[in-house]
């Protein structure tokens, strides 16, 4: 399993010969200047929630990719199917066998619309088994103890957590998800983007360090494999 960042909230994760994208919010970060959009082959799409900073090159994308699948919940993919794209409806705590692994939908606390007012129905995240690797990539969230449920059904070896606060978790309530989710080998992701989210990358990796825990903040266009 290799999983790529592209910035912000977006990553590819590449399992039994699938490319999955999440969250692309990638042409409008100047960040990621360095990223083509137009290169990216994906077969599959998943999106946590419709806001514009996690959804704004899936038209672009999908395009260049027309046989692809986007996952995400049914509005979502409501919405997308009235423009003309694939797509696979899911809802909280309900998994599915995919090609690459299974996915399943797990809650978030977070709002979801998209940029035109369209409701994006209940934000989610995504727990991935595949390759003998799981993940758990929480999407925008606030700490819930919903959390706590993950590890009774699944054994993580990564937890992707969004550590850039006034929208989301800030790094101390990380650190409690790590906690409730029992893994101690975390990627950040959802910050530095703009500046109500930007952190001292030192500092966060320290207070993970100081809790037994390994946080990576990759370069974007950095991977790295499981």
């Amino acid at each position: 399993m290799k999983i790529t960042f592209y910035g912000h909230a977006s990553l590819s994760i590449q399992i039994s010969g699938k490319t999955i994208l999440v969250d692309p919010f990638i042409s409008a970060n100047p960040k990621a200047r360095h990223i083509n959009i137009d290169d990216l082959k994906i077969d599959y799409l998943l999106l946590t929630h419709a806001h514009q900073d996690h959804t704004l090159d899936v038209e672009a994308i999908m395009g260049n990719n027309p046989d692809a699948i986007i996952v995400s919940n049914a509005e979502i993919i409501t919405y997308y199917l009235e423009k003309g794209f694939n797509g696979h409806m899911m809802n909280h705590g309900g998994s599915w066998k995919f090609d690459f692994g299974t996915v399943k939908y797990v809650n978030a606390i977070h709002s979801s619309s998209f940029a035109d007012g369209t409701y994006g129905g209940n934000p989610g995240g995504f727990v991935i088994e595949g390759e003998h690797k799981n993940i758990y990539i929480a999407g925008d969230t606030a700490l819930t103890m919903d959390m706590k449920l993950i590890p009774l059904r699944t054994k993580l070896d990564l937890a992707i957590l969004p550590i850039g606060n006034n929208f989301t978790m800030d790094i101390e309530d990380a650190i409690l998800a790590s906690d409730f989710v029992a893994c101690d080998k975390i990627l950040g992701i959802h910050y530095d983007t703009f500046g109500f989210i930007e952190i001292n990358h030192e500092a966060a990796i320290r207070q993970f360090f100081d809790k037994g825990k390994d946080l990576m903040l990759l370069d974007i266009g950095q991977s790295i494999d499981l």
